[in-house]
């Protein structure tokens, strides 16, 4: 499988949102690719963007998203779920994709429908927070041929807090696809 390159997820979020789905997420662990096919994602556009956790400024937590595109934003919900993002745009934009579905294709095990069930099953947490997605331990590989897909466009799954920017149509997914998550 060919990994994607830097200069894919150096661009706007929601257009690396979109590309990403149809295309591979493979993570080894102990020599064994668990690899699954994503099918969900959100794009989270910079500290503009309300519902990002760049909105809060460069904080420890947010550095990632704030460095150069192409590296594993990971972090922990309510603490005891991990979410992994692809940071996007240039170093410094704070821009970000959240994968939020997978569809098991190789050694994954348990669901993997919603951000905290694709990270368990992958065996993401926040050591891989910072990995470079060009490594050879976790990384995007193209999809060869990429499949013809019908993509839907929604608001993001909770971040109601976040006023219109809850209503922006930044969640993406496989249309018809089982493996999308049920928000």
């Amino acid at each position: 499988m060919r990994k994607l390159e830097r200069a894919f997820y150096d661009r706007d979020a929601q257009l690396v949102a979109r590309e990403l789905l149809g295309r591979y997420l493979v993570h080894r662990v102990d020599g064994v690719e668990r690899i699954g096919r994503i099918v969900e994602t959100e794009a989270y556009l910079g500290p503009h963007d309300l519902a990002a956790h760049s909105s809060r400024g460069l904080t420890p937590r947010t550095r990632v998203m704030f460095g150069p595109p192409g590296h594993a934003y990971v972090y922990l919900i309510y603490g005891m779920h991990h979410c992994v993002n692809v940071v996007t745009e240039p170093e410094g934009t704070a821009s970000a994709v959240l994968l939020r579905a997978l569809e098991p294709v190789k050694n994954l095990e348990g669901r993997t429908q919603g951000p905290g069930l694709l990270c368990k099953a992958m065996g993401l947490d926040l050591r891989h927070n910072g990995a470079d997605l060009l490594g050879d331990e976790l990384y995007v590989a193209e999809s060869q041929p990429l499949p013809a897909i019908r993509i839907v466009r929604r608001p993001r799954v909770g971040v109601d807090y976040a006023g219109h920017w809850a209503r922006r149509l930044l969640r993406f997914y496989i249309k018809d696809n089982r493996w999308v998550s049920k928000p």
